[in-house]
């Protein structure tokens, strides 16, 4: 039964975009591991699919490629049973992108050290090979959280040697990334965990309380209109 599911979110994934799949490079960005210690592995557990939104948001500013969206990927981590910790394996993460049609799949983890530093260790899978064809580890302060993340996505791009992102859309993206504090990363992480869990008061509530701290996450205001919040 489950593989039937499986199967149907494929072929919703797939016929929407057929075309589009055809004439540009697919990505997906998978949950990224928790390995943050201690106390803080509880407090940061939000960033487990706060960073792969975030990281598909900036490569989603690339119009030559299709990046799938978070819909999607979590009905079929769903249909899996996966993604609950954010730590998918290499051949699990090259089975689903396959079957969703998505060649490449960027996954890793995220740890902390006590001096405040952030570090992401990014992975990319070739869905067709199972190979990892691209990897790069990558740390700043945690205050520079989003422009981390803006920096790993572009460099994965690079690395995949996928179509260039708009110089100035990307410029843009990048003053934007270093203004937005960690606070609302955290905020928007645990939105998005809440929506996604059904809870749409208490995702409401946490965008509101993003854009309290950074009023231009666009990300933010495009949910609270989906939502219905004001």
């Amino acid at each position: 039964m489950k593989s039937k599911m499986f199967a149907a979110v494929a072929a919703i994934v797939l016929a929407g975009s057929s075309l589009t799949a055809q004439s540009k490079p697919t990505v997906a960005v998978f949950p990224y591991g928790n390995s943050a210690i201690g106390k803080q592995n509880e407090e940061l557990a939000p960033l487990t699919k706060g960073i792969a939104d975030l990281m598909a948001g900036e490569l989603m500013v690339n119009t030559g490629i299709r990046v799938l969206d978070r819909e999607n990927l979590n009905a079929a981590l769903k249909e899996q049973d996966l993604g609950k910790d954010g730590r998918v394996d290499a051949a699990t993460a090259a089975k689903i992108g396959k079957v969703l049609g998505m060649k490449h799949i960027i996954t890793g983890y995220f740890v902390t050290d006590p001096k405040g530093t952030m570090v992401l260790t990014t992975k990319v899978i070739n869905s067709e090979t199972s190979e990892i064809e691209f990897s790069t580890n990558d740390r700043d302060k945690v205050d520079n959280f989003m422009a981390l993340v803006t920096k790993v996505a572009h460099k994965v791009n690079a690395g995949l040697k996928l179509p260039d992102i708009p110089a100035q859309l990307g410029d843009a993206r990048e003053k934007k990334a270093e203004k937005m504090p960690f606070a609302a990363v955290l905020l928007y992480s645990k939105a998005i965990a809440a929506e996604d869990s059904g809870d749409k008061k208490g995702a409401v509530e946490l965008y509101k309380q993003t854009l309290a701290k950074f009023p231009d996450h666009e990300a933010s205001q495009k949910a609270m209109a989906r939502l219905g919040g004001k």
